[in-house]
């Protein structure tokens, strides 16, 4: 008598095809490191038949992974979050001039920041200094924003970017006449230091 069939989805197919076209495998490559023949990895990949745990052990290992990691891409989601736009909050500076819109995840603000930054003519954002270590990257995708960071100051033009202490005082504003856009990142612990 046959054993039913468990169905464990057509991820662990896709999976094992992803990894062995990332080696650059051919079926016969994989069949011969692994030892599992070449029309079963075949049927793997087609979502044909379900492996036993020792069949995954002996690709996982020809693939350099472990089973975890290759079973862990059957509950993965392409989509982690989606914010509506209702849902993303907006700072305004103090002069209403200045839009900043937290396009970062919450739950990561400790860490790391990213926003969305609008500026009409004129507009100045004024910030108070962050955790020790911070660092600001500002890019400007449209305007001329001055930026004044510790005393200095420096201008940033559309296509230019600048990266500057977010642990001293600093300001943003927009000197052109037109309306500026910029995405900032900001990196709240020292990275690789």
């Amino acid at each position: 008598m046959k054993k039913p069939k468990q169905d464990i989805g057509p991820e662990l197919g896709n999976a094992i095809q992803r990894l062995r076209k990332a080696y650059n495998m051919s079926l016969g490559d994989l069949s011969e490191q692994s030892g599992v023949a070449k029309s079963i990895i075949s049927q793997i990949e087609r979502n044909e038949t379900n492996p036993t745990v020792g069949t995954v052990q002996k690709l996982s290992k020809a693939l350099d992974t472990t089973v975890d990691e290759v079973l862990k891409q059957t509950n993965v989601a392409n989509f982690i979050e989606h914010q509506a736009k209702t849902a993303i909050p907006i700072l305004e500076s103090e002069d209403g001039l200045c839009r900043l819109a937290i396009i970062g995840p919450l739950n990561l603000v400790e860490h790391i920041q990213w926003y969305d930054f609008n500026a009409k003519a004129g507009g100045v954002l004024v910030s108070d200094p962050h955790q020790g270590g911070t660092i600001e990257h500002l890019y400007v995708t449209k305007g001329i924003l001055s930026v004044t960071c510790g005393g200095e100051t420096k201008q940033v033009k559309q296509g230019e970017s600048l990266r500057y202490r977010g642990d001293e005082s600093h300001s943003i504003t927009n000197i052109s006449d037109q309306d500026a856009h910029a995405t900032m990142v900001l990196v709240m612990r020292p990275v690789g230091i």
